[in-house]
């Protein structure tokens, strides 16, 4: 029906043949009546006849195209096909962490934001305690920008010569890096890997923070622990 009524229209705007003369002698008595006394003209009939037919068949067509879309282009039985709406947890902010599992063989390992922060400046503490030495391992600490976060500072427990130490934003944390360098060896015992930062005033959330170890015993058998911070500073 609606194809039908463009082509309707479309003859209508075909057949319809302006009279010449007509506006001619209308526009060269607006040039003899001089620019003070001109008044503006109208659309033209035959042009707004042709406007007319377009903006019709344009709306039909967007209508058209309207429900298409809300198909998802697909139709069941005559009727539009429902697109798939995303969960709300597909639709959550990204940064929310994944679960991580805090122990794995002889490594064990916690996140805890340290007591001693305060509304301008904390430090985020990873504990790793090993029951086997390890020969290699990387500590990442993720802190999430929420606001004027920037580093202070970081340090550990080992040695500072076993590792290589970086701090850089990447994808909206601040993250610091500790790695053992080759040929060094992780003891058996309790480690500690803490990042000290500043940020925005106020009590500051940690509950997108979170840190992950990865390791290998001297075995040569990869373990890997890691867990998030919940505690507000």
């Amino acid at each position: 029906m609606d194809d039908k009524l463009c082509e309707r229209l479309r003859t209508a705007a075909e057949a319809y043949r302006p009279d010449r003369e007509r506006m001619l002698a209308r526009v060269e008595r607006g040039m003899a009546e001089g620019p003070s006394a001109r008044t503006p003209l109208g659309p033209l009939p035959w042009l707004r006849v042709v406007g007319a037919t377009a903006a019709v068949c344009g709306v039909l067509a967007v209508g058209a195209y309207a429900a298409t879309s809300a198909g998802g282009g697909q139709t069941r039985g005559g009727q539009a096909a429902a697109s798939p709406v995303p969960s709300a947890s597909a639709q959550a902010a990204p940064g929310r962490v994944p679960e991580l599992r805090t122990e794995d063989g002889p490594l064990w390992a916690d996140g805890a934001v340290d007591p001693h922060s305060n509304a301008y400046w904390a430090q985020s503490n990873v504990t790793l305690r090993t029951t086997q030495p390890l020969s290699s391992l990387t500590v990442e600490l993720r802190i999430a920008q929420t606001g004027g976060v920037n580093t202070t500072g970081s340090w550990r427990s080992l040695p500072e010569q076993d590792f290589t130490v970086s701090v850089q934003e990447e994808g909206g944390f601040l993250v610091y890096r500790w790695t053992l360098k080759p040929g060094r060896t992780v003891p058996v015992g309790t480690h500690t890997f803490a990042g000290q930062y500043n940020h925005a005033e106020g009590d500051r959330s940690a509950d997108d923070d979170y840190f992950t170890a990865n390791a290998a015993r001297s075995t040569g058998q990869q373990v890997s622990v890691g867990d998030n911070f919940t505690s507000d500073h």
